[in-house]
């Protein structure tokens, strides 16, 4: 695994051994970005669910002001504190373990990607719920592409699905909508 663009272009990450850990493909990474590509500049950015860190660092080579990385597996901030340390990133980044359901309230961001273990779906309304709640100004979900995301979570509302092959990425902004499951 690799950086693609930025100032830390063609680094090598290490990757966290075994299947516990499904990295974002390189080329899913490149097409996040190239979204992205204005809106990164001086902006916090949280990645959720953050397996080796490489969305975050791809995030802060290109331009963000400082990223947080929220991972609740000890195999995988173990490999994200090595890949911080060979890039001399530690001060950029600030680590954080544990649910990202509940630590997302804590830590505001401008924009958010979040990429939960693909079977645990509930994961996906209890994240963009909690960041439906902050200052959030961008939320980016990861998903398979067969699983649909609501419309609305809180007063996100999806703009976009960008899909490649078995992955998608839904991007969602304040719209002032309210998830359908709090409807009565």
């Amino acid at each position: 695994m690799r950086i693609i663009a930025g100032q830390f272009r063609s680094r090598q990450l290490k990757s966290v051994p075994g299947f516990a850990v499904r990295p974002t493909p390189d080329r899913l990474r490149e097409a996040l970005f190239n979204v992205l590509a204005f809106r990164l500049e001086g902006r916090v950015f949280l990645d959720a669910y953050a397996g080796t860190g490489a969305v975050g660092i791809e995030a802060l080579s290109r331009g963000a002001k400082h990223v947080i990385l929220i991972e609740r597996n000890a195999n995988a901030l173990a490999v994200i504190r090595e890949n911080l340390a060979s890039l001399k990133i530690e001060d950029d980044v600030s680590i954080v373990r544990g649910s990202a359901t509940v630590l997302i309230p804590n830590y505001p961001c401008d924009i958010a990607f979040i990429d939960p273990p693909y079977e645990q779906v509930n994961e996906y309304a209890g994240s963009l719920t909690a960041l439906a709640g902050t200052r959030c100004s961008l939320a980016i979900a990861q998903h398979a592409s067969r699983l649909e995301l609501e419309e609305c979570y809180g007063v996100l509302r999806k703009n976009r699905v960008l899909r490649q092959g078995d992955n998608s990425l839904s991007f969602y902004e304040p719209a002032g909508c309210i998830h359908p499951a709090s409807k009565i």
